[in-house]
């Protein structure tokens, strides 16, 4: 099974003697709840008593969003820091006050983590080499730690200036915490992320200490509630860098769970490209509260070194997403100067858009949506959940119609373009900023509400070809399935090419210890089992990295030119050909070891029984024009195959819209392929 709980829905697929049953209920603050009824949603639809259904489990993989709402809202435990003497303001100095804002007016500081009074120094120091220069002594860590709780802190950060080089002091740290305060929960920079640039590497630890007391709350909470209906399996956490750990070691490190809902779609558009022979995928999914845009380029994943977390910069390895607060329940407003606006707040699921009838009273795309009658009221989610339309146009006339002098369908169509265009500015993000062009590219688009706007992305982007995958709705759950075991390893351990091969030689063996250790805690068969070795490299003078893969098992001299070559070729495939400093010398900074368990990916079968197609006709208000168009609405499209736009294609968890100028047609294994007439 594979569970992608979002900001409006939890997702769940399962996958049973090849065929795939989907389940699909409302998200709940507790996040446990909301999975355990989507859930008891696959549950009813397989026909199996609870305990029958439970037992009978392989394989869970979670998505969630515990982390990831943690850190945009900034919720977080509270958290004390103990740091080197000197070095108290390290997070609050940040890298400067200067950001991407070219309004001095409107810079603001790093968002806080750790509040300054449980920030706490202690007397030791390290230098580069490694060596001691001031010993760290037990009575300096009573007494550290002693105030960091009387400043009320329930997790520790222990974040300590040169640690990667020697952790000795951090370990020190560790034990006197396990001998005097068993059961608090702490993190040390060491063990998180062992590697240079202390700013990055305090606020990595700093946010994991933080919300260490969050995920273990909710996981416990889960775990116990899984059990007691029969789960025998361990519950497998999606990692922001694209595989998944057990909740075990998912616990050691919560905070590589950032975005892991996002990473599940992401991998199931890897894997559809493949079968579909597109290795060259735009992503975006479109749910109840946001959007999540990313490039998947030559069939890879981009991934990112200095991974942006809620607007901070840490040293985590992600892959490369953009999110944008804009979904179905994304909310419609009219801001001072008489502008409409659409987001980042959210309706969420409750009280939900205001044509939910659950309370909401103000307008969000859905909203919209169901005005310009894209979505049909009496099927939404399959005619589960029942819409109320006239609810909908009293929210939009009373804040965005009226205000700005509108009908109500004029205003709904200006919601859905301007959408439309904040969407459109998400994948430029991800391929225009990163140097590449759009219109190479494939749009695959998922989560329930992409369907609507898929077309209206692309071709705003100048995309022409679209593919909606059958299970668009829980895309995410169902990529979550087929994720591998990723496990990375990392040190920081500056080498050049001057120096003996030897030395970095070593440094990739104590990696692959560690990384075979893992592959043993984990069971994961040798026969699945693929080790790879990266280097993070950059030209003397420059800040910054790029990740270059070695080939080969070992490390030796003969290898050098090999390894120069490949951070050549890597350097200009970022930055554009001829761009390389080759004059200059090469400096290797972190040596990565990535250990990757491969999972079986699965020919599965669709649930969705065929529906005998129909064809009804409705009226509908144009997005493009706000004027009235009558179109063919399509009920089990899939036994027709083909068709011309303007048309509607209703499926029981989504709705797509084929505009004009545009044709649909059905591609292997059930897809719908919209190509676009750009020109």
């Amino acid at each position: 099974m594979g569970i992608d709980v979002g900001g409006t829905f939890t997702d769940a697929v399962a996958v049973i003697d090849g065929r795939a049953v989907r389940g699909k209920a409302f998200s709940t603050k507790d996040v446990t709840s909301g999975i355990l009824a989507a859930l008891s949603v696959l549950q009813q639809r397989l026909g199996m008593q609870e305990r029958a259904f439970y037992t009978s489990v392989d394989r869970l993989v979670l998505g969630n969003t515990i982390v990831t709402n943690a850190v945009d809202e900034q919720k977080y435990a509270p958290v004390g820091l103990l740091t080197t003497q000197g070095f108290r303001d390290t997070l609050r100095i940040a890298r400067s006050a200067r950001t991407d804002e070219r309004n001095p007016h409107a810079m603001a500081p790093a968002p806080e983590i750790v509040a300054r009074r449980r920030i706490v120094e202690v007397a030791e120091r390290v230098d580069a080499r490694g060596n001691v220069l001031v010993p760290l002594a037990e009575a300096s860590i009573a007494a550290a730690v002693d105030r960091v709780f009387a400043a009320g802190a329930e997790s520790l950060a222990v974040c300590l200036l040169w640690s990667f080089r020697n952790p000795t002091h951090e370990q020190a740290i560790a034990r006197y915490l396990d001998a005097h305060h068993p059961g608090v929960p702490y993190t040390l920079s060491s063990e998180l992320t062992p590697v240079y640039r202390e700013y990055e590497r305090m606020v990595t630890t700093a946010l994991d200490a933080a919300v260490k007391p969050l995920v273990a709350e909710h996981f416990d909470q889960l775990a116990k509630e899984l059990a007691a209906r029969g789960l025998q399996q361990r519950i497998q956490i999606m990692q922001v860098h694209g595989g998944f750990l057990s909740v075990e070691e998912t616990g050691k490190a919560p905070i590589a769970m950032f975005n892991s809902g996002p990473v599940g779609g992401v991998t199931g558009a890897r894997l559809l490209g493949q079968r579909l022979g597109r290795r060259s995928i735009l992503t975006a999914d479109m749910g109840g509260t946001s959007l999540d845009a990313a490039a998947i380029i030559d069939g890879q994943l981009r991934v990112l070194p200095r991974a942006q977390i809620g607007g901070l910069q840490t040293s985590l390895t992600a892959v490369d997403i953009e999110t944008i607060g804009a979904g179905g329940g994304s909310l419609a407003w009219v801001d001072g100067r008489g502008v409409m606006r659409v987001g980042p707040h959210s309706a969420g699921s409750t009280p939900g858009p205001a044509c939910y009838g659950k309370g909401g009273n103000r307008p969000a795309v859905t909203d919209a949506a169901l005005v310009l009658g894209l979505i049909n009221a009496g099927y939404y989610l399959g005619g589960s959940v029942p819409l109320y339309p006239e609810k909908a146009r009293e929210a939009l006339r009373a804040e965005v119609a009226g205000p700005l002098g509108l009908t109500e369908e004029e205003a709904a169509a200006g919601i859905y373009r301007l959408t439309a265009s904040q969407l459109a500015n998400a994948l430029r993000k991800v391929t225009v900023n990163r140097g590449h062009d759009p219109r190479e590219f494939t749009l695959v688009g998922f989560g329930g509400a992409c369907g609507l706007f898929a077309a209206a992305i692309a071709a705003e982007t100048g995309v022409s070809e679209i593919v909606l995958p059958r299970n668009a709705a829980v895309f995410s759950a169902f990529g979550l399935m087929h994720a591998d075991s990723v496990f990375s390893a990392v040190q920081t351990s500056p080498w050049t090419f001057d120096q003996p091969a030897e030395l970095l030689e070593e440094s990739f063996q104590t990696l692959e210890e560690r990384t075979r250790s893992w592959f043993e805690s984990e069971g994961i068969p040798h026969d699945r089992r693929e080790l790879y070795r990266e280097a993070d490299m950059k030209f003397a003078g420059q800040i910054f990295e790029v990740t270059t893969r070695l080939s080969g098992d070992r490390f030796g001299e003969h290898d050098k030119d090999d390894l120069r070559r490949r951070f050549i070729a890597d350097y200009e495939a970022e930055f554009g050909s001829g761009t390389a400093w080759t004059e200059a010398e090469i400096l290797l900074v972190n040596s990565r070891v990535r250990g990757i368990g491969r999972t079986d990916s699965q020919h599965i079968l669709d649930d969705a029984d065929v529906e005998e197609h129909r064809v009804d006709r409705r009226q509908i208000v144009d997005p493009a024009t706000a004027e009235l168009m009558t179109v063919e609405v399509h009920r089990g499209f899939r036994t027709v195959g083909k068709a011309k736009g303007p048309c509607l294609l209703e499926e029981p968890d989504t709705t797509v819209f084929v505009p004009a100028r545009a044709t649909v047609e059905v591609v292997d294994g059930g897809h719908f392929l919209i190509r676009l007439d750009n020109a």
